[in-house]
């Protein structure tokens, strides 16, 4: 039988937490310093990655930087070290397990020390209807955005854990925490990536390793060109129009050094993941625009693609 003397104190707790975190939108949190901190970016070489490791650096981090692309990685570092920070690259495909864990026994021994935050960034998207999808690019788009989160978590996390300090951040997407048309792929993965974000985070606590932190951050659609063409209704757009990458990264930032455990971004997403039934989501969804924001994306893809097959011939 529940104690009650427990039973109360789980309540206040539960009030508490709510106050708090309403408090913290009218009234910032200290942040916490991260100077000194080796932070590891995956999908470094460009988009968000390449912003996160610029403001990792004006907070006094030092950075590694992990990309497919070594050639753009290796743009990513010079900007990084142009601003006076550190900045070291691997080439790296997270896609494949023996990959990430050789070079994370390379960054140990070339650093002599541990990362102490990792921000799971790479990420995909196949850009087709799922019937035209080749299973190659699911699986692809699986592999990065969810598969590779436990090869670079397993890489790292035993170090945290030994020192019971680290930070672990995963870039999701609100479309992890509420879905749309013809990206089921996309989607698939990213609530993916959410579960295990959050399963994750209740092991640290039921382990008591409060020391390692967890931030999952749910973006609203970025202009990183990612999403080219994607477009819902006009009158809407005017009020959600797609994130600036550097407003989504000082967001993104704003959570990870007060340690907040989700933001999403805008504030504005968080309603239909809160408050809204899968029906008033639908007739939202068909309101916005967003029921078939999707379809002048992978037309979009589809004329690159042939483009891109004419040139080559």
């Amino acid at each position: 039988m529940i104690n009650l003397f427990t039973y109360s104190m789980m309540l206040l707790d539960v009030i508490y937490f709510i106050l708090r975190n309403s408090l913290r939108i009218v009234m910032r949190p200290r942040t916490k310093p991260i100077d000194g901190e080796l932070v590891l970016i995956t999908g470094a070489g460009g988009g968000l990655g390449r912003l996160f490791a610029q403001e990792f650096t004006k907070h006094g981090a030092e950075v590694v930087l992990w990309d497919i692309n070594s050639s753009s990685n290796e743009q990513t570092a010079k900007l990084v070290r142009e601003m006076g920070g550190k900045a070291h690259t691997y080439t790296v495909d997270v896609t494949k397990k023996e990959d990430v864990y050789q070079n994370a026994d390379l960054v140990r021994k070339d650093l002599g020390r541990d990362v102490t935050m990792l921000v799971n960034n790479a990420g995909v998207v196949a850009g087709e209807r799922m019937l035209d999808c080749p299973d190659e690019l699911v699986e692809r788009t699986m592999k990065v955005n969810c598969h590779a989160l436990f090869w670079t978590v397993k890489a790292f996390l035993p170090q945290m854990k030994a020192q019971n300090h680290g930070h672990i951040v995963t870039i999701a997407s609100v479309l992890g925490l509420f879905s749309t048309a013809c990206v089921e792929d996309y989607c698939a993965s990213k609530f993916a990536a959410v579960g295990f974000h959050e399963s994750l985070a209740h092991e640290l606590l039921a382990d008591e390793f409060d020391g390692v932190k967890m931030t999952l951050v749910c973006p609203y659609i970025v202009d990183t060109g990612m999403f080219e063409g994607c477009k819902i209704r006009y009158e809407v757009e005017l009020i959600l129009p797609p994130l600036e990458p550097q407003y989504c990264v000082e967001q993104a930032m704003n959570a990870i050094l007060i340690d907040q455990p989700l933001v999403c971004i805008p504030r504005l997403t968080y309603l239909p993941f809160l408050l809204l039934p899968w029906e008033s989501n639908v007739v939202t969804y068909r309101f916005m625009g967003s029921d078939k924001c999707m379809v002048p994306f992978i037309d979009t893809m589809k004329k690159q693609a042939a483009n891109a097959a004419i040139a080559v011939a």
